[in-house]
């Protein structure tokens, strides 16, 4: 399984919808994959909180609708990053009433969306994602084939990289693999590449971390794209600035894996 991982670099200074269009250029650009990844928030930005009630847009607006029409160009999965999600007005608005979430997609080849994911755990410290968005409240696994084989993958976000117990609930509903699209800052850039090798070791799974690169919102993000093996290995990882990371996964040896050191099985709680 060739999986591309697009590590995007922007500032504040590019118009929103000129990196959409870019965006969906270089996912279109990448023959050869099985699997395209794009960043978290990398279009309003992950840390320009003052602009999300503007940039949000629905699961079928601008942004979602660009890169589905990439993926059906290119023929492959593509997991499109997050965008604010934002409910119309018949839609539930969350229990705080505020009607915008952190949200994923993954689309097919056929340039459809398959399954969408709320983030969970939202980071601010009761500011910044807690204060502005509802929080996501359901885990979710999608099946994807592949020349080589099948695999679920689990989806996550960013800053539920930190929790644990996220992956293991993924890992129980059948997830070998994990895409986690993120906008992590320069300033913790080595607990993004310690915890993605720690969740891949501890559920014997594939860890794929796509991170954002330059500078928004006065915030340098840490870059550092990475494709971890279900035996921690870094498979390949990107530096600081914007790249397409490429790697190849053997599925069939992250299922060996499992089976031939079967520590899951030995789970008490």
């Amino acid at each position: 399984m060739r999986v591309h991982v697009l590590q995007l670099a922007y500032g504040d200074d590019e118009p929103v919808a000129e990196r959409v269009r870019r965006a969906a250029a270089l996912v279109a650009g990448q023959s050869g994959a099985d699997l395209v990844v794009l960043p978290e928030l990398w279009a309003p930005t992950g840390f320009g909180y003052r602009g999300w009630a503007q940039a949000a847009e629905s699961l079928r607006g601008p942004t979602v609708t660009a890169i589905c029409e990439a993926a059906q160009q290119v023929g492959a999965y593509v997991h499109a990053g997050s965008i604010i999600e934002s409910a119309t007005e018949d839609e539930d608005q969350g229990p705080q009433g505020r009607g915008r979430w952190n949200t994923s997609v993954l689309i097919g080849p056929d340039g459809l969306p398959m399954v969408s994911y709320r983030k969970v755990h939202r980071f601010g410290f009761a500011a910044g994602e807690p204060d502005l968005i509802e929080a996501g409240t359901e885990l979710v696994t999608a099946g994807l084939s592949v020349a080589d084989g099948h695999v679920t993958a689990g989806l996550a976000t960013c800053y539920d990289l930190r929790f644990p117990e996220l992956f293991r609930g993924l890992t129980d509903q059948g997830a070998e693999l994990f895409i986690v699209p993120a906008a992590w800052p320069a300033a913790r850039v080595e607990h993004w590449r310690l915890l993605g090798r720690a969740r891949a070791v501890e559920n014997q799974a594939v860890v794929i971390q796509c991170n954002t690169a330059g500078t928004h919102a006065g915030t340098r993000m840490g870059g550092h794209s990475q494709v971890v093996a279900a035996t921690g290995e870094v498979l390949a990882e990107a530096g600081d600035d914007e790249t397409v990371l490429v790697a190849d996964i053997d599925l069939a040896a992250a299922a060996e894996y499992r089976e031939s050191f079967p520590v899951l099985a030995d789970r008490r709680l």
